[in-house]
Protein backbone atom coordinates (compact mmCIF):
# COMPACT_ATOMS: atom_id res chain seq x y z
CA UNK A 1 0.00 0.00 0.00
CA UNK A 2 1.54 3.60 -0.98
CA UNK A 3 2.29 5.49 1.72
CA UNK A 4 -0.36 8.72 2.61
CA UNK A 5 1.06 10.65 4.84
CA UNK A 6 4.87 11.60 6.67
CA UNK A 7 6.25 12.13 10.04
CA UNK A 8 9.11 15.14 10.07
CA UNK A 9 10.27 16.55 13.56
CA UNK A 10 12.08 19.76 13.48
CA UNK A 11 14.57 20.46 16.94
CA UNK A 12 15.19 24.29 18.09
CA UNK A 13 18.40 25.62 17.89
CA UNK A 14 20.63 23.23 19.14
CA UNK A 15 23.08 25.19 21.51
CA UNK A 16 26.96 24.11 22.07
CA UNK A 17 27.88 20.75 23.12
CA UNK A 18 25.03 19.50 25.43
CA UNK A 19 22.30 20.33 22.70
CA UNK A 20 24.87 18.31 20.07
CA UNK A 21 24.60 15.28 22.44
CA UNK A 22 20.90 15.35 23.50
CA UNK A 23 19.37 15.08 19.97
CA UNK A 24 22.24 12.17 19.08
CA UNK A 25 20.84 10.41 22.47
CA UNK A 26 17.60 11.42 21.41
CA UNK A 27 17.85 10.01 17.88
CA UNK A 28 19.83 6.90 18.56
CA UNK A 29 17.70 5.60 21.29
CA UNK A 30 15.77 3.08 20.77
CA UNK A 31 16.06 4.14 16.97
CA UNK A 32 13.58 6.80 17.54
CA UNK A 33 14.99 8.06 14.21
CA UNK A 34 12.96 5.44 12.52
CA UNK A 35 9.51 6.85 13.21
CA UNK A 36 10.18 9.91 11.15
CA UNK A 37 10.62 10.61 7.47
CA UNK A 38 12.02 13.40 7.64
CA UNK A 39 14.36 14.96 10.44
CA UNK A 40 15.21 18.98 10.34
CA UNK A 41 17.43 20.68 13.15
CA UNK A 42 18.01 24.71 13.70
CA UNK A 43 22.32 24.21 13.89
CA UNK A 44 23.52 28.17 13.94
CA UNK A 45 24.44 27.84 17.69
CA UNK A 46 25.73 23.96 17.45
CA UNK A 47 29.69 24.80 17.79
CA UNK A 48 30.39 26.73 21.08
CA UNK A 49 26.87 28.59 20.83
CA UNK A 50 27.94 30.35 17.67
CA UNK A 51 27.90 29.27 14.17
CA UNK A 52 28.86 26.18 12.84
CA UNK A 53 32.39 24.19 12.06
CA UNK A 54 32.23 21.34 9.26
CA UNK A 55 33.25 19.25 11.88
CA UNK A 56 29.93 19.33 13.99
CA UNK A 57 27.89 19.89 10.49
CA UNK A 58 29.35 16.27 9.54
CA UNK A 59 28.59 14.81 12.41
CA UNK A 60 24.72 16.34 12.42
CA UNK A 61 24.49 14.27 8.96
CA UNK A 62 25.93 10.96 10.79
CA UNK A 63 23.21 11.36 13.37
CA UNK A 64 20.31 11.36 10.08
CA UNK A 65 19.65 14.56 9.93
CA UNK A 66 18.30 15.18 6.52
CA UNK A 67 18.27 18.85 6.63
CA UNK A 68 20.01 21.90 9.06
CA UNK A 69 19.09 25.18 8.83
CA UNK A 70 19.89 28.64 10.82
CA UNK A 71 20.33 32.43 11.14
CA UNK A 72 22.29 35.30 11.65
CA UNK A 73 24.96 33.31 13.31
CA UNK A 74 25.98 30.79 11.31
CA UNK A 75 28.61 33.27 9.63
CA UNK A 76 30.37 33.01 13.16
CA UNK A 77 32.86 30.38 12.33
CA UNK A 78 34.38 31.02 9.59
CA UNK A 79 35.00 27.56 7.84
CA UNK A 80 31.81 27.83 6.78
CA UNK A 81 32.86 29.28 3.99
CA UNK A 82 35.13 26.70 3.01
CA UNK A 83 31.66 24.14 3.07
CA UNK A 84 28.53 25.94 2.84
CA UNK A 85 28.40 25.98 -0.99
CA UNK A 86 29.30 22.14 -1.09
CA UNK A 87 26.95 21.20 1.45
CA UNK A 88 24.02 19.28 0.22
CA UNK A 89 21.87 19.50 3.16
CA UNK A 90 22.26 23.33 4.90
CA UNK A 91 20.21 26.21 4.15
CA UNK A 92 20.76 29.62 5.22
CA UNK A 93 18.28 32.73 5.05
CA UNK A 94 16.85 33.35 1.86
CA UNK A 95 17.01 37.02 2.20
CA UNK A 96 20.77 37.77 3.03
CA UNK A 97 21.41 40.00 -0.09
CA UNK A 98 22.34 38.75 -3.70
CA UNK A 99 25.63 36.80 -4.01
CA UNK A 100 25.76 35.81 -0.22
CA UNK A 101 26.91 32.15 -0.18
CA UNK A 102 24.69 29.03 0.57
CA UNK A 103 21.34 28.81 -1.01
CA UNK A 104 18.09 29.63 1.33
CA UNK A 105 16.53 27.09 0.18
CA UNK A 106 16.21 23.70 -1.63
CA UNK A 107 14.32 20.47 -2.43
CA UNK A 108 15.10 17.32 -0.95
CA UNK A 109 14.34 13.53 -2.58
CA UNK A 110 13.52 10.97 0.24
CA UNK A 111 12.00 7.66 -0.80
CA UNK A 112 9.72 8.56 -3.46
CA UNK A 113 8.51 12.39 -1.95
CA UNK A 114 9.90 15.49 -2.25
CA UNK A 115 10.10 18.58 0.60
CA UNK A 116 10.92 21.73 -0.18
CA UNK A 117 12.64 23.89 2.87
CA UNK A 118 12.91 27.42 3.15
CA UNK A 119 14.98 29.67 5.88
CA UNK A 120 14.08 32.95 6.35
CA UNK A 121 15.57 35.60 8.55
CA UNK A 122 12.85 37.92 10.09
CA UNK A 123 13.88 41.98 9.91
CA UNK A 124 12.17 43.73 13.22
CA UNK A 125 15.26 43.87 16.16
CA UNK A 126 17.26 42.07 13.86
CA UNK A 127 20.45 42.81 11.48
CA UNK A 128 18.86 44.26 8.73
CA UNK A 129 17.84 42.20 5.20
CA UNK A 130 16.31 41.87 1.97
CA UNK A 131 12.30 42.11 2.89
CA UNK A 132 10.87 38.53 3.01
CA UNK A 133 7.09 38.72 1.97
CA UNK A 134 7.24 39.07 -2.03
CA UNK A 135 10.61 36.96 -2.30
CA UNK A 136 8.89 34.12 0.35
CA UNK A 137 5.27 34.20 -1.65
CA UNK A 138 7.63 33.87 -5.07
CA UNK A 139 9.47 31.15 -3.40
CA UNK A 140 6.66 28.99 -2.30
CA UNK A 141 4.88 28.82 -5.60
CA UNK A 142 8.32 28.01 -7.31
CA UNK A 143 8.51 25.18 -4.65
CA UNK A 144 4.85 23.79 -5.42
CA UNK A 145 5.24 22.91 -8.93
CA UNK A 146 7.51 20.65 -7.90
CA UNK A 147 6.06 19.26 -4.92
CA UNK A 148 3.03 20.56 -2.17
CA UNK A 149 5.15 19.85 0.78
CA UNK A 150 7.00 23.05 1.51
CA UNK A 151 8.56 23.70 5.14
CA UNK A 152 9.91 26.75 6.55
CA UNK A 153 11.90 27.94 9.31
CA UNK A 154 11.21 31.33 9.99
CA UNK A 155 14.43 32.97 12.59
CA UNK A 156 13.12 35.98 13.96
CA UNK A 157 13.01 38.05 17.26
CA UNK A 158 9.74 39.29 16.93
CA UNK A 159 6.62 37.39 17.81
CA UNK A 160 4.09 39.84 16.37
CA UNK A 161 6.38 39.34 13.60
CA UNK A 162 6.53 35.65 13.89
CA UNK A 163 2.78 35.13 13.81
CA UNK A 164 1.98 37.74 11.39
CA UNK A 165 4.17 35.78 8.92
CA UNK A 166 2.70 32.68 9.60
CA UNK A 167 -0.57 33.53 9.13
CA UNK A 168 0.84 35.02 5.38
CA UNK A 169 2.64 31.55 4.76
CA UNK A 170 -0.48 30.03 5.66
CA UNK A 171 -2.51 31.40 3.11
CA UNK A 172 0.35 30.42 0.22
CA UNK A 173 -0.07 26.37 0.82
CA UNK A 174 2.94 26.16 3.32
CA UNK A 175 2.63 22.72 4.83
CA UNK A 176 4.87 23.76 8.23
CA UNK A 177 6.37 26.82 9.79
CA UNK A 178 8.79 26.69 12.53
CA UNK A 179 9.40 29.95 14.39
CA UNK A 180 13.09 29.58 16.40
CA UNK A 181 15.88 32.27 17.60
CA UNK A 182 14.36 33.25 20.93
CA UNK A 183 15.22 29.77 22.14
CA UNK A 184 11.44 29.70 24.42
CA UNK A 185 9.72 27.07 23.43
CA UNK A 186 6.23 28.26 22.70
CA UNK A 187 2.59 26.26 24.04
CA UNK A 188 0.57 27.89 20.70
CA UNK A 189 0.99 25.10 17.98
CA UNK A 190 -1.57 25.02 15.49
CA UNK A 191 -2.76 23.99 12.35
CA UNK A 192 -3.48 27.14 10.38
CA UNK A 193 -5.48 26.47 7.01
CA UNK A 194 -3.90 23.29 6.58
CA UNK A 195 -0.20 24.58 7.73
CA UNK A 196 1.90 23.38 11.13
CA UNK A 197 2.30 26.64 13.21
CA UNK A 198 4.27 27.47 16.22
CA UNK A 199 6.01 30.78 17.37
CA UNK A 200 9.09 28.98 18.19
CA UNK A 201 10.41 25.48 18.47
CA UNK A 202 12.28 26.15 21.77
CA UNK A 203 15.99 25.11 22.42
CA UNK A 204 18.01 22.07 22.76
CA UNK A 205 20.57 22.25 25.20
CA UNK A 206 21.64 22.52 28.72
CA UNK A 207 18.68 23.51 30.90
CA UNK A 208 20.08 25.48 34.01
CA UNK A 209 21.39 28.19 32.29
CA UNK A 210 19.53 31.30 30.01
CA UNK A 211 18.55 30.18 27.17
CA UNK A 212 21.42 27.69 26.77
CA UNK A 213 24.15 30.04 28.24
CA UNK A 214 25.83 30.59 31.55
CA UNK A 215 23.93 32.23 34.05
CA UNK A 216 27.14 33.96 35.43
CA UNK A 217 28.02 35.31 31.93
CA UNK A 218 24.06 36.59 31.14
CA UNK A 219 23.78 38.45 34.49
CA UNK A 220 26.79 40.09 34.59
CA UNK A 221 26.25 41.81 30.82
CA UNK A 222 22.31 42.67 32.12
CA UNK A 223 23.92 44.32 35.50
CA UNK A 224 26.67 45.98 33.86
CA UNK A 225 25.93 46.41 30.65
CA UNK A 226 29.36 45.66 29.66
CA UNK A 227 29.84 43.19 26.73
CA UNK A 228 31.28 39.98 27.92
CA UNK A 229 31.62 36.63 25.96
CA UNK A 230 28.57 34.09 26.49
CA UNK A 231 30.37 30.80 27.70
CA UNK A 232 27.03 27.58 26.10
CA UNK A 233 25.90 26.52 30.14
CA UNK A 234 26.91 23.30 31.24
CA UNK A 235 24.14 22.98 33.76
CA UNK A 236 22.91 19.60 35.47
CA UNK A 237 20.13 18.92 33.02
CA UNK A 238 19.90 19.02 29.21
CA UNK A 239 16.92 19.52 26.91
CA UNK A 240 15.60 18.63 23.88
CA UNK A 241 12.39 20.86 22.03
CA UNK A 242 10.83 20.01 19.01
CA UNK A 243 8.15 19.81 16.97
CA UNK A 244 6.63 16.73 15.07
CA UNK A 245 4.28 17.29 11.83
CA UNK A 246 2.12 14.69 10.40
CA UNK A 247 1.66 15.83 6.42
CA UNK A 248 -0.67 14.05 3.46
CA UNK A 249 1.97 13.45 0.95
CA UNK A 250 -0.82 14.50 -2.14
CA UNK A 251 -2.08 17.56 -0.65
CA UNK A 252 0.67 18.90 1.58
CA UNK A 253 -1.80 19.52 4.30
CA UNK A 254 -0.59 19.08 7.95
CA UNK A 255 -2.86 16.49 9.86
CA UNK A 256 -1.09 16.68 13.30
CA UNK A 257 1.29 18.99 15.42
CA UNK A 258 2.86 18.08 18.72
CA UNK A 259 5.56 19.99 20.85
CA UNK A 260 8.31 17.68 22.23
CA UNK A 261 9.66 18.38 25.25
CA UNK A 262 11.63 16.23 27.41
CA UNK A 263 14.51 16.67 29.94
CA UNK A 264 17.28 14.46 31.08
CA UNK A 265 19.67 14.60 34.24
CA UNK A 266 23.68 14.81 33.05
CA UNK A 267 25.27 11.41 32.57
CA UNK A 268 28.92 12.02 32.31
CA UNK A 269 30.03 13.31 28.83
CA UNK A 270 31.91 11.53 26.18
CA UNK A 271 34.94 13.41 25.36
CA UNK A 272 34.84 15.51 28.49
CA UNK A 273 38.01 16.47 27.91
CA UNK A 274 38.69 16.96 24.30
CA UNK A 275 37.98 20.56 23.71
CA UNK A 276 34.74 22.12 22.55
CA UNK A 277 34.26 22.44 18.87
Amino acid sequence: MEKETIKIIFFGDIVGKPGRYAVRDFLSNNDTFKNYDFIIANVENASHGFGLTEKNYNEFKEYGINCMTCGNHIWDKRDIYNYIDNSDCLIRPINYPKGTKGVGSRIFDLNGFKIGVINVLGRVFMNLVDSQWEMVAEEIKKIKEITPIVILDFHAEATAEKICFGKYCSELGLSAFFGTHTHVQTADESIIDGMAYITDAGFCGASDGVIGMEYSTSLSRFLTGIPERYEVAKGKTTQINAVEVEINISTGKALAVKRIFCSRKNIEEEGKSEKEG
